[in-house]
């Protein structure tokens, strides 16, 4: 690994010192570290690159911050396979689980081809409107449709490899990766899913009916979700909490398994569930 691409939330003050100190202990050891061209003018820098040129240069990506800048790393890189470290600067995070102690020495196991990487599964979720594609993103989260805040519940029909399932009566719909069922699905309900398994996860947002639960299809599984509402009511479809679009009665969002993953590197001195545990923060009283 050569060329290291740093991203880090830059309007958090912590993350540009770090960013400033990462890029001196790359350029020291000979390789070749650059930033986006926003990261670039917060740290004084001459240059940078624009954020869409980042995945198609780098060997390794670093994130500074917490999961979301992760999460949004992960849909810049797309199929590029490009390793992500995330570091997390503040409290322990589901995917940042490198905290700044362990950035050096990890990135010295790096160097040496000595790390380890856990491949998640990815979404690619397609928007269909009047039989044309209007959007289509890949998440490494979540897929939600829900409704606006002044809204009544809407109807979500929704099918699996084109059996119909059921029209749930909800404030929303969330289709989720193992990855992220941890995040929205979890406060809805869902289950915790190991994000070593490929499965996809439908949990209703409080649905009118009750016995309305979360289920689990296989990663192979084609979800489509057909939105039914009023004219004057506003409904959502919302990608890894990032990306947003406003929805139509009528439209039709086709979810399924991505080509790709995002390769993720792990710490070497924590495991999924001790993870799980210190974040949910089992065990205390």
């Amino acid at each position: 690994m050569k060329k290291i691409a740093v991203l880090a939330k830059v309007h958090d003050p912590r993350c540009q010192g770090v960013a400033s100190e990462l890029f001196e202990w790359l350029t020291a050891r000979g390789l070749e570290p650059f930033v986006d061209a926003h990261l670039a003018r917060h740290l004084l820098l001459p240059s940078g690159i624009e954020n869409v040129l980042f995945t198609e240069q780098a060997d390794l990506v670093v994130v500074l911050g917490g999961d979301g800048t992760l999460i949004s790393a992960a849909r810049q890189i797309g199929d590029r396979g490009i390793p992500i470290l995330g570091v997390n600067l503040g409290s322990l995070g589901f995917l940042t689980e490198i905290t700044l102690e362990e950035l050096y020495p990890t990135l010295e196991r790096c160097i040496a081809g000595e790390h380890r990487i856990s491949e998640r599964m990815m979404l690619q979720a397609t928007v269909e409107r009047d039989g044309a594609e209007i959007a289509c993103h890949a998440v490494l989260n979540d897929v939600v449709i829900n409704k606006g805040a002044m809204a009544r519940i809407v109807d979500l029909e929704t099918m699996v490899n084109k059996q119909y399932l059921t029209t749930f009566k909800a404030d929303g719909l969330i289709i989720t990766t193992p990855t992220g069922s941890t995040g929205y699905s979890l406060s809805a309900g869902g289950a915790i899913i190991h994000p070593a398994m490929n499965c996809i996860a439908i949990t209703p947002i409080c649905p009118h009916t009750l016995t309305n639960r979360p289920i689990i299809v296989d990663d192979d599984s084609l979800v489509m979700v057909s939105v039914s509402s009023l004219a004057d009511e506003d409904v959502f479809l919302t990608l890894d909490g990032q990306v947003g679009l406003e929805l139509r009665s009528g439209d039709v969002i086709h979810v399924r398994r991505a080509s790709h993953c995002a390769r993720l590197i792990m710490s070497g001195s924590k495991d999924y569930f001790g993870v799980l545990r210190a974040k949910l923060k089992w065990g205390e009283r």
